[in-house]
């Protein structure tokens, strides 16, 4: 027996299936269905450089090679994970050896592109203005914050989407009955084992194809891949949430948006998603403190002591104690009455700070410490309010003199700002019929 012989490695089952051409490909139909943008592109002969964004798993790289292929296109690949300006520039070499040589357009495929920084992705734009490189890039992240402009004006983007039932359901299919998949075996799935392993899988179809080749690893020719067997195999498997991603940020968006819409099912929808993709529960927490004065603010000013309530709930006992604490401070302020009326306050204030500059403060607010701060007037004319009728100094300016006093709060006629605003409008009334104005209208 030779023990330094080795038998040839198996491609994974994802690998084995990957498709052959275009009417094997599976999912994108908005993109390339009879009529759709890519697809008449293509058929048009109108290739051009493009950004493919979307979740893992949902074809990307498969994709790229199957344009390549359909326009008769030489194929180069690279990682932005592992690469970098030296081999751009071997691709951009073997590019003009493909357009002398065979007359052959080049594809330069590159995998993560926003990995890549903003110099080395300016690497490639000599060659794109000029043709010598049909450019794809395939990324998960959001192409407007990673990806430099001068890129993107190159590059038309598209949008990949996770997969759907049907199209998992066609992976498993073809997987199941497939020679070059496990068609040699005689397998089968149930309706109930489908469901779990989409579950599972998430919109990813590569994942899909793993779970099911692991579970086919475990079961007998002839038989079905179940539920149970599936339950061992696949334990906790979490739901797609990148921490500090697109979809991070696109639930805790949501989240926030079902709270100020007063939808609590959907914001209750939303933290479970987030929990259930193994975001940490405290962050979420700081969020819905930020959510409860801004949205909410004075309207119902309980809210946002309950919500530091359910954050230090969080803190002090963990989970599932501290989530169950956090869910109830979201149903309380989805349930609020609204008002952004402190939150836009106090932007208008901050930006008018920053466009006025370091006015003075009126000596009249100033505090008297010393007694060359009251020689100099510090505090003079000061009235104080507890002693003036209904503890409030009618006419009395708190604005510096190079501007005008303005009103940045409005509370908006909802909850308890429906009695602020009420209280409010009694005072300018007080101040306008005030003969101790600072300032004549």
């Amino acid at each position: 027996m030779d023990l330094f012989r080795s038998e040839p490695v198996a491609q994974p089952l994802a690998a084995r299936l990957r498709p052959s051409n275009l009417d094997e490909y599976v999912g994108q139909e908005h993109l390339l269905a009879r009529g759709k943008p890519l697809r008449e592109a293509l058929e048009q002969g109108a290739l051009h450089s493009m950004i493919f964004w979307g979740p893992p798993g949902v074809g990307k790289t498969t994709l790229a090679r199957l344009l390549a292929q359909f326009c008769d296109a030489h194929f180069e690949t690279v990682s932005a994970v592992l690469a970098g300006v030296k081999e751009i520039r071997q691709a951009v070499e073997v590019a003009k050896q493909q357009a002398g040589q065979y007359g052959r357009r080049t594809i330069l495929f590159v995998d993560e592109v926003h990995r890549f920084n903003k110099s080395q992705q300016d690497a490639f734009l000599p060659y794109v203005e000029d043709g010598t490189l049909l450019f794809i890039g395939a990324t998960t992240e959001n192409p407007s914050f990673e990806l430099n402009n001068a890129l993107l004006s190159r590059a038309r983007v598209y949008v990949l989407k996770s997969l759907d039932e049907a199209a998992l359901r066609k992976l498993v299919d073809r997987a199941l009955n497939e020679e070059r998949g496990l068609g040699k075996r005689n397998l089968r799935v149930g309706d109930e084992a489908f469901k779990m392993l989409m579950a599972a899988a998430d919109g990813d179809g590569r994942r899909m194809l793993n779970f099911l080749e692991n579970a086919s690893d475990l079961a007998e020719d002839g038989s079905e891949i179940d539920v149970q067997m599936l339950q061992s195999l696949l334990g906790d498997s979490r739901r797609r949430f990148d921490k500090g991603g697109e979809a991070f940020y696109d639930q805790i968006s949501a989240l926030h948006k079902a709270v100020r819409g007063s939808n609590p099912d959907g914001a209750l929808y939303w933290f479970a998603r987030m929990l259930d993709g193994g975001c940490d529960p405290l962050y979420i927490a700081r969020r819905v403190v930020r959510m409860a004065s801004e949205d909410i603010g004075n309207a119902d000013p309980r809210a946002l002591s309950l919500c530091l309530a359910a954050w230090d709930v969080q803190e002090r006992l963990g989970s599932p104690e501290g989530e169950l604490a956090v869910a109830q401070a979201i149903t309380y302020i989805a349930c609020a009455p609204k008002s952004n009326a402190v939150y836009v306050g106090f932007k208008t204030a901050l930006r008018e700070a920053a466009e006025h500059g370091s006015l003075e403060v009126p000596l009249h607010l100033r505090n008297a410490p010393t007694k060359l701060m009251k020689q100099l007037g510090y505090g003079d004319e000061y009235r104080y309010a507890h002693d003036e009728p209904d503890a409030y100094a009618a006419g009395e300016d708190y604005f510096p003199e190079a501007l005008e006093p303005r009103q940045y709060y409005q509370p908006v006629p909802r909850g308890l700002e429906l009695k602020i605003g009420e209280k409010l409008r009694h005072l300018a009334e007080l101040d306008r019929n005030s003969p101790r104005q600072r300032r004549k209208t």
